[in-house]
């Protein structure tokens, strides 16, 4: 970290304001090279006309910018952030001048974060969260980020580390000093601990992914009939043209896909082909799609053509207790029956079944006290950390239960990066935008 890293932190379009982040032990000495203004006083705005540091041309006028001196800034170090006018040739010249200096580069994918997990300033969890929480497009998305930014897993890893670091010192005290007049049976005191964190890791996995599934956007495939109004129900639910609409039976062939934003959860809808039996090669590879689709989505909307007297029986075959029954054309159909009717041409019906929707949705990942999990990085640790807890319970030999302990603990560290995990960095930092 010896370099002073800059980038643009703000979007790279056209726009009222754009914010230059400086991060790095010459960040003050290159602010200073902008400006005539060499004192300043820190988290104090200056408006300034900021110049080029060598040919001295006018790069902005009126720019407000901030020094934040270490280790009080977002990334421990020294900072400066410039807040210039967002017109593109202003933003150009401003990042060419930094280029131009020495001391200075651009700085990669998620590298301010990093610096600041680097320094101290937060754990892994609360980096991946801000990430979580720049990508969040829903409502829902935001709180699990803000409450994961806030430090809810790392304090729930920090106990358990806690509890595990407190067995391991007594277990390994039992082993080396066993003819030290130590308080008999240390390592059968430390068992019901070691059971109830187990149960707590279990219990903390038994979520249904959910976490994960919010982050990642809830999938909803609508399944049904050739002809049965799924694509026009798709359309109606999108509010704009997303699949082709046709009388011509067979019309979808692969799965198309929408993001939606319903109840202020994030869904990926997906229209699928038509069920039915066909010697069409090409079509019964849609139709395998489509089961495929409804297989692996947490919810589906099982359509029935409203102006037929039976529900179809291939779509049947699909519905599960994971299902919304839909019957269509309500406009023209007219039937007196409980479930759901709608018509994607005038809208009838359509209010009812987003609620529907969304009050399944609901049930479905209603969760249970506490932090979710939000990675499969995450949970594949506690796993590792559940496992090991496992073993260390089964053996009879005290150094290998100590082992054990000590492999629950690094696991369980891995997480929020209190153990030496420069192998995992570029891994979790990669995806981040340039700037963050």
């Amino acid at each position: 970290m010896t370099d002073t890293i800059f980038a643009l932190s703000t979007g790279s379009y056209r726009s009222a304001i754009a914010v230059i982040r400086v991060s790095g032990p010459k960040a003050v000495e290159t602010f200073q090279l902008f400006t005539a203004k060499k004192n300043f006083i820190p988290r104090q705005g200056m408006v300034l006309t900021l110049t080029d540091p060598v040919t001295r041309s006018v790069l902005d006028f009126r720019a407000l910018v901030l020094v934040y001196p270490g280790p009080a800034s977002f990334t421990g170090e020294d900072t400066v952030e410039f807040n210039v006018h967002g017109g593109r040739a202003v933003i150009e010249g401003i990042l060419r001048s930094l280029s131009q200096i020495p001391a200075c580069r651009p700085a990669e994918p998620g590298e301010f974060t990093k610096r600041a997990f680097q320094n101290g300033k937060l754990d892994l969890t609360e980096a991946e969260a801000i990430a979580d929480l720049i990508d969040a497009e829903t409502e829902m998305q935001k709180a699990q980020a803000i409450g994961q930014a806030h430090g809810v897993l790392f304090q729930l890893y920090s106990a358990w580390a806690e509890t595990l670091s407190t067995v391991l010192a007594y277990q390994e005290a039992d082993i080396e000093f066993p003819e030290d007049d130590l308080p008999g049976g240390l390592t059968l005191a430390q068992k019901p601990q070691i059971e109830k964190l187990r149960s707590d890791i279990r219990e903390h996995l038994d979520d249904n992914r959910r976490g994960e599934r919010l982050r990642n956007g809830i999938r909803i495939a609508i399944i049904g009939a050739p002809n049965a109004g799924k694509s026009s129900l798709m359309n109606a639910l999108a509010r704009r043209d997303v699949a082709i609409v046709s009388e011509e039976a067979g019309t979808t062939r692969d799965v198309i896909e929408v993001h939606l934003d319903l109840g202020g959860y994030p869904v990926i809808l997906a229209d699928t082909a038509g069920l039915r039996e066909t010697e069409n090669r090409i079509e019964a590879e849609g139709i395998r799609r489509a089961e495929n689709a409804a297989r692996d989505a947490d919810l589906k909307i099982a359509l029935f053509d409203g102006t037929l007297p039976e529900k179809d029986a291939e779509t049947m075959k699909l519905v599960d207790e994971n299902t919304v029954v839909v019957f269509t054309k309500a406009d023209i159909a007219k039937k007196q029956i409980p479930e759901i009717q709608v018509s994607s041409s005038t809208g009838e019906g359509i209010d009812t079944l987003l609620k529907q929707i969304s009050a399944a949705i609901g049930i479905a990942f209603k969760s249970k006290p506490g932090p979710v999990l939000t990675r499969e990085r995450h949970r594949t640790a506690l796993l590792d950390t559940a496992s090991a807890l496992d073993r260390c319970l089964a053996t009879q030999a005290p150094e290998l239960a100590a082992e054990d302990l000590r492999l629950a603990l690094r696991a369980l560290g891995t997480i929020t990066g209190r153990v030496h995990v420069e192998d995992l960095l570029d891994k979790i930092f990669r995806d981040f935008c340039i700037g963050k």
